[in-house]
């Protein structure tokens, strides 16, 4: 490989330049050559529309997709959740690194935990899979709140509470971490409670299948536990047939004792809006030792959720 900068293509916002900032050093340091951050605007960011409405599947990937295909850029970060989960055949996904916390979590009026909200608080969220979780969650337990769809970036999130606009809003732990922003958290949701995006605190290096050697360097960035995990839950959101913005959850957790990891179980939850009517089930079974282990714990665990009627509770589907 030549000592030529390589171009990271990434969106403009504060959380993805800081996630492609992070990738960056860990390139240079595999690689031993300079990375400069290519900045691309994607349709996701410039539409004011909800996730929901304008399909959500996509809308911060294809303009940097469109990037590497021209070769106006050599590799791409993305936010995992935020991949269709059908690749293109001319990319390839050289890297999940490590991946981050993937709880959701509450940044409310007060120092606010969610359990402790008023009645009637209205918590921000762009997520129609938060939005079933946090009322199903409520009407099991009494609380009453009300879920107000919104958009923006984090800043502009936090600002409807700190404008006293919003009771709460929710985030992803993930993105406060990497924006050094954690300490703003009044809440972490556990996953027992809100089961997260499917990939969620993962990040995905995308490069062009041709470039071997690229392919080769970026890999010493991949965790293999991640993939593993990730792999599944994006498995169990593809056979539902669910876009990203769907009111789908799903976790792979790694079980085991101290430093071996035994068992993976995965988690599923597909859910209405209002929190009504929600299908959650998982299944636990040995680590997948290869891509299509993975792949077929993920499908499996979908055909059951369909049996007891997942697919008349999504509203959108992919296909």
């Amino acid at each position: 490989m030549s000592d030529k900068a390589l171009r990271l293509g990434t969106r403009r916002s504060k959380l993805a330049m800081a996630q492609s900032g992070q990738v960056a050093d860990a390139v240079r340091k595999v690689t031993g050559r300079p990375v400069e951050l290519v900045e691309i605007t994607t349709y996701g960011d410039t539409s004011r529309e909800h996730l929901a409405q304008i399909g959500g599947t996509g809308v911060f990937v294809a303009a940097l997709r469109e990037a590497l295909a021209r070769g106006e850029v050599d590799f791409a970060v993305h936010s995992l959740k935020d991949l269709p989960t059908e690749q293109p055949a001319e990319l390839v996904l050289a890297a999940l690194p490590v991946r981050e916390d993937p709880r959701d979590v509450i940044v409310a009026r007060d120092d606010l935990k969610f359990t402790d909200l008023p009645r009637g608080a209205r918590i921000g969220t762009g997520s129609p899979r938060r939005m079933a979780q946090l009322n199903a969650y409520a009407r099991a337990h009494g609380l009453d709140i009300e879920t107000v769809p919104i958009r923006g970036n984090v800043d502009t999130r936090i600002r409807y509470v700190r404008d006293g606009e919003l009771d709460a809003v929710v985030l992803a732990a993930a993105g406060l971490n990497r924006l050094g922003r954690i300490e703003e958290v009044t809440d972490f949701l556990s996953v027992d409670t809100v089961l997260p995006a499917p990939g969620q605190g993962a990040l995905a290096i995308e490069c062009a299948a041709e470039n071997a050697d690229l392919i080769a360097a970026l890999g010493e960035l991949d965790d293999p536990f991640t993939r593993v995990a990730v792999t599944a839950e994006r498995s169990l959101l593809a056979a539902l047939e669910a876009g990203c913005s769907a009111p789908v959850g799903a976790l792979a957790d790694l079980l085991g004792d101290g430093q071996v990891v035994k068992e993976m179980r995965l988690r599923g939850v597909v859910g209405t809006t209002d929190g009504t009517r929600m299908v959650q089930l998982s299944t636990t079974g040995p680590v997948p030792q290869t891509h299509e282990g993975a792949l077929a714990l993920g499908s499996d665990l979908a055909t059951e959720m369909l049996a007891q009627g997942a697919a008349g509770l999504m509203g959108e589907r992919a296909h």
